[in-house]
């Protein structure tokens, strides 16, 4: 690491700790049109490994070919930004994915559910390229190399331990998921606009603009609902479920769970 500059561990601390929550909020996102069954699970799971994978790979030799702190809180800025865009641009397919429940479409449920996983290729392959830079900058001797990797992936995931708690016990219940993905786009954003300044980052105003932008856009889009449905006259978020109540004709209302594929009262 350069001199002695410890603070790509808070990138690697910060990086961990995302990586899991988006995870989880993905999750969330999904819960309210494909619900939590199992196989939901295995395909977030499953794909978030794969991406990560494709990002310590490529993390890996991006590191050796461009050793330098500016170039890691660059990728972290727009690992960030693409972890804002997910609940916007998710929002299109997860409406149509709606429709395809209405209508018994299983092609358009199928290709709305594998649409949105993809949206999280870029941010979370990303990610997956913070740990193996930070052990090229943190690795000052080869003897210690092994030290410094294994320092590397404890803080990392002591970030993760905290990533796997703070989305559904603290954010999703009271800001609900997009937001959650807002607050965590932005607290990547933060870590990495700090490294970009203490590295002199030569473009540091494009990514003082992306942060903006992702705010601007949660902004904007305020008030829009988690679930567009007829009827609806209250939907909430709460660490276990997606909650929506609608009015069916002669004033009966019915109390809907995520998919809302079963009515509960």
């Amino acid at each position: 690491m350069a001199g002695r500059d410890r603070y790509p561990y808070v990138a690697a601390f910060a990086g961990g700790l995302v990586s899991l929550a988006v995870e989880l909020s993905a999750a969330s996102l999904l819960r309210p049109h494909f619900g939590t069954a199992n196989l939901v699970w295995a395909a977030i799971i499953g794909l978030v490994l794969l991406y990560l994978t494709a990002g310590y790979f490529i993390g890996g030799r991006w590191a050796d070919r461009s050793p330098r702190g500016g170039v890691l809180f660059q990728i972290m800025a727009w690992a960030a930004f693409f972890i804002g865009l997910v609940p916007f641009v998710s929002y299109p397919v997860l409406q149509l994915a709606g429709r395809g429940f209405t209508e018994f479409n299983a092609a358009m449920i199928g290709g709305s559910f594998v649409s949105v996983l993809i949206l999280f290729s870029i941010p979370v392959t990303l990610l997956g390229c913070i740990s193996p830079f930070v052990i090229r900058l943190a690795v000052e001797d080869v003897s210690t190399a092994g030290t410094t990797a294994g320092r590397v992936y404890a803080i990392s995931t002591a970030g993760s331990f905290l990533g796997a708690f703070l989305p559904d016990l603290i954010l999703v219940p009271i800001i609900g998921t997009r937001n959650t993905f807002v607050v965590l786009s932005l607290f990547l954003s933060i870590v990495a606009l700090v490294g970009l300044i203490r590295s002199r980052s030569r473009r540091l105003l494009l990514y003082i603009a992306l942060p903006l932008v992702i705010a601007g856009l949660a902004v904007a889009l305020r008030g829009q609902p988690v679930k567009a449905a007829p009827g609806a006259v209250y939907e909430t978020e709460s660490a276990y479920n997606y909650i929506q109540v609608i009015e069916v004709e002669g004033g009966c209302r019915h109390l809907l769970l995520n998919e809302g594929q079963a009515i509960h009262s």
